[in-house]
């Protein structure tokens, strides 16, 4: 059975982010996707305290609650995509939530998020304070409870991480540190396109294969088989359209025809974002912003992009690579991103996971430059490239991404330091919600300044300053050209003010700083006050120790006396032997001499001598705690070694100390926030670049696809019915098509039972298989039989002349002579479904032409003269029924084998 329950992004919502389902299937647990919302949305310009901020509550609290409740119980973690929406909260839940399950991605995927979620975490823990990074001693390695207890002054025993845990929920931001995000990320498992993998574990048993869904570098379709459940194929943010990076998504094929490994799957879930959206042509919106970036410099202004911190940036930075390229332009572009370098770095480590124009760039404009004067071109080039500043990171990459106009920069303020404000440039700033960050600083001073332009390329969460944005935009737009009317809309000039609340990190002066270092003071005197207590106590228990060793020194030696003492006695006297009160050596003693000794054992200083044994002393050897004698020697040459070392290694510890001293120590600093009122001045546009599917493509797609049932997802209310009824519209498509809200569970094959049977040997070698899709199916008979030694019963083969018998009670009827019961011939069973493109196709590979006559029916066998003499016509009269008609001839036994062919044909 399978069970599906939206944790975020549901059907019907205005809210579509962020995405994370729980899948289960049987007992498996599978949890698709697990983004993080935007953390940062706008807050009335009322609640201007801090106190009042915290108060508020957030959209993303249920989310996150219900997450860290399931973390722990999840079996399999499949991630999409690598943006935030996708996998922006993985990090965190895996170090603090217990989220520890197997995670799979594609390599890009694993990369991008990795990137996306440091570039935030970042950004954020710059600006604000998000809680402090947690004590690795208070966490286990699985994520639970705590297992050290922190002493207060009192000395009553208090639980260190709930403190923390409020102190993280009173801001209801869960931000992962970059140790924790880079722990977590190196955990996932990838995979390659169209690899097959059979999980182990508790997830034995499903198979899960990955493919290719466009939007993004490595974004996937996650196809899921199980035994019992069928195909599940996890579709969602998918791009149709091929892309100057990336081609487009395999669902969609060049000729129009879906992909056949996921055609008629068991269970599509996929979303219907843009199901209502009509897209403009690729080519209107590269001109539109082409345009709009070289009016804007030739009036010596700049222009403002915001941008995502992995996926989406790619395109953009071609776009504009390749423009600056062909006009020769001068102008800089600018990447204000903590990331972007390492986030080029691995995409140019990834060549072969990239499409488009780019792989064509990268062979053909700089390494097939053919013709007259090309050695000559080559030389130059060569030598412009080993005269280029950036020569490892050119070595890795394509020549399609070295991005010659590009410049980085890690803040706004070395932004500013590089370039004035009246410096005619274009910035690409994270992140595209304009909520924080980079692009937030530089919205707000860059707004102000007249001719400026703000282009947007995506809408934003609801809530977030882009969002608010976007639909002033929107509102000013013609009916005809709004955002989603598959028109280009133009610019706008912004003229009122607009409140933000900027958050940033200052240096502490005057008395806060005097405060601070105070504190600062006091916390380290008790630190050493701490030290000094464990080390006192560390002494005294060393010379406890050495005492109970003196002491047993002093016992041995003891005993050596008392020996050397009677063999001294023993040797001056010579009648110890008639002395009935000397008897040395016996065990057992009677008279006087017994009576002096209280017990076996001496507790005591002894007056007499009793139970005399032959005297021996053991010779105790020097162990340490281990039980292994202290080799001293081995020892002191591991210190003259060492000593070696560190004398040949001096010199660069001595310059790492010295570089280590040269760098500024952290300043005490403080977060404050302030509100800004911002005079807009600029000009604002919107231009679509998000990449992906619009209500025709998929409107196409799924049809194609053809699912037995279909669960919709992400998707506001207008575009989850405009994309029910299209599939009600089509007479072959299911009608089984589900829109959960949040927490709403829909289960799928209540009805179907499943039981587990081990089939015999002898019975797998008897069967004949024929291959399905990705399996091979036969017809078995047998009889199931039972053994003590293992709990699952076996499916074994029938002997040879086995008669079924029933046992007969006295009601039944005796059969009359002569009466025979009708016996049902075995038939065999054709698995599959007839398309008959497919079938047209392997006609004509053998020489058989054929051609479609309206209402479902292929005519074939076709003479060229369009005699139908020995034609046959096949139809698909039913689910599960297939016509064949014509004359017999040799035509008709070729079709009937072709059609065959297209089956697994399972032999009774």
């Amino acid at each position: 059975m399978i069970t599906f329950t939206p944790l975020s992004g549901p059907a019907r919502s205005e809210r579509i982010q962020p995405l994370a389902y729980l899948l289960q299937v049987d007992d498996i647990r599978v949890l698709l996707d697990c983004g993080a919302p935007d953390w940062c949305p706008e807050q009335s310009t009322s609640a201007l305290t801090e106190d009042h901020l915290n108060d508020q509550a957030h959209h993303w609290h249920k989310y996150c609650d219900t997450l860290r409740e399931l973390s722990p119980t999840v079996d399999l973690v499949l991630l999409s995509h690598g943006d935030l929406s996708h996998a922006g909260l993985y990090a965190y839940a895996h170090a603090r939530w217990g989220l520890r399950a197997p995670a799979y991605s594609t390599l890009p995927v694993q990369a991008m998020a990795r990137i996306a979620v440091l570039e935030e975490s970042e950004t954020l823990r710059e600006e604000q304070d998000v809680g402090p990074d947690p004590d690795p001693d208070l966490l286990l390695d699985d994520g639970g409870a705590p297992d050290r207890m922190d002493i207060d002054d009192s000395g009553e025993a208090q639980d260190s991480l709930p403190a923390a845990k409020n102190y993280q929920d009173k801001r209801g931001k869960y931000i992962a540190t970059t140790l924790e995000i880079q722990e977590a990320f190196d955990a996932v498992n990838t995979l390659r396109y169209s690899q097959p993998t059979h999980l182990a574990g508790k997830a034995q048993g499903l198979t899960i294969t990955p493919f290719n869904a466009g939007h993004t570098i490595g974004g996937t379709i996650w196809k899921i088989r199980s035994p019992s459940a069928g195909t599940i194929v996890y579709a969602v943010d998918l791009n149709h359209m091929r892309e100057r990076h990336l081609d487009a998504t395999v669902m969609r094929q060049a000729a129009g025809a879906a992909f056949e490994p996921l055609l008629r799957p068991d269970l599509l879930i996929t979303d219907a974002q843009r199901a209502d959206f009509v897209s403009s042509r690729r080519k209107d919106r590269d001109a539109a912003l082409i345009d709009a970036i070289t009016a804007t410099l030739e009036r010596r202004s700049s222009m403002l992009l915001p941008c995502d911190a992995s996926t989406r940036l790619l395109e953009m930075l071609v776009l504009l690579d390749q423009h600056w390229s062909f006009a020769r332009l001068k102008y800089p572009i600018c990447l204000v991103s903590r990331t972007g370098r390492e986030m080029l770095t691995f995409v140019r480590s990834m060549m072969e996971w990239l499409g488009g124009t780019v792989s064509k760039e990268d062979v053909g404009e700089e390494a097939g430059g053919g013709g007259r004067g090309s050695r000559k071109q080559q030389r130059k080039r060569e030598r412009e490239r080993e005269e280029h500043e950036d020569a490892e990171e050119e070595a890795l990459g394509a020549f399609a991404l070295r991005f010659k106009h590009l410049q980085f920069f890690t803040s706004p303020e070395a932004l500013q330091k590089a370039f004035t404000m009246k410096d005619p440039k274009v910035i690409l700033a994270v992140p595209a919600s304009l909520s924080h960050g980079p692009s937030r600083a530089l919205f707000a001073s860059f707004a102000a300044i007249p001719d400026n332009v703000i282009m947007l390329t995506s809408r934003g969460e609801p809530g977030t300053l882009s969002r608010l944005m976007h639909d002033r935009w929107n509102d000013s737009q013609r009916e005809e050209t709004k955002w989603n009317r598959g028109k280009i809309g133009s610019n706008v000039m912004l003229d009122r003010s607009l409140h933000l609340r900027i958050n940033s990190k200052v240096p502490l002066v005057g008395a806060e700083l005097e405060g601070y270092l105070q504190k600062q003071r006091e916390e380290r005197e008790k630190a050493a006050a701490v030290a000094a207590a464990n080390e006192r106590r560390q002494r005294l228990l060393e010379a406890d120790a050495e005492d109970d060793s003196e002491s047993d020194d002093d016992s041995d030696a003891a005993d050596e006396e008392d020996v050397e003492r009677e063999l001294a006695d023993t040797q001056g006297g010579g009648n110890e032997w008639s002395d009935g009160a000397r008897l040395t050596f016996d065990i057992y003693l009677k008279g006087n001499v017994a009576r002096g000794a209280a017990s076996f054992f001496r507790a005591a200083p002894r007056e007499g001598r009793g139970y005399r044994m032959f005297p021996y002393v053991e010779k105790r050897r020097k162990v340490d705690t281990f039980g292994e004698v202290p080799d001293v020697a081995a020892w002191l040459r591991r210190g003259r070694e060492m000593e070696e070392a560190e004398n040949v290694n001096a010199p660069e510890r001595q310059a790492e100390e010295d570089e280590s001293k040269k760098e500024p120590e952290e300043v005490p600093s403080k977060f404050i926030t302030t509100i800004v009122e911002v005079q807009l001045a600029c000009r604002l546009l919107y231009i679509d670049l998000e990449g992906l599917n619009d209500g025709r493509a998929t409107k196409a797609i799924i049809p194609q696809v053809n699912p037995r049932k279909m669960i919709l997802v992400h998707a506001s209310a207008s575009g989850t019915d405009s994309l029910i009824e299209s599939c009600g519209t089509v007479r072959t498509m299911t009608k089984d098509i589900y829109a959960p809200g949040i927490g709403e569970e829909i289960q799928i094959g209540q009805q179907t039972n499943s039981f587990a049977i081990a089939l015999s040997e002898p019975l797998i070698a008897s069967v004949r298989m024929s291959r399905f899709e990705d399996n091979e199916v036969g017809f078995v008979r047998g009889r199931i039989t039972t053994s003590a030694s293992s709990t699952m019963p076996t499916l074994e083969a029938l002997p040879p002349g086995y008669v079924a018998t029933r046992i007969l009670n006295s009601s039944t009827p005796v059969r009359v002579l002569g009466a025979r019961p009708s016996q049902r011939l075995p038939s065999s069973t054709l698995i599959g479904e007839l398309k008959l493109t497919a079938l047209k196709v392997r006609l004509a590979a053998i020489g058989i032409r054929a051609e479609f006559a309206g209402e479902g029916v292929l005519v074939c066998g076709l003479s060229p003269e369009g005699d139908l003499g020995s034609s046959v016509a096949v139809r698909k009269a039913a689910r599960g029924h297939v016509e064949l008609e014509g004359a017999v001839s040799d035509v008709y036994y070729k079709v009937r084998r072709e059609i065959y062919g297209l089956h697994a044909l399972v032999a009774a």
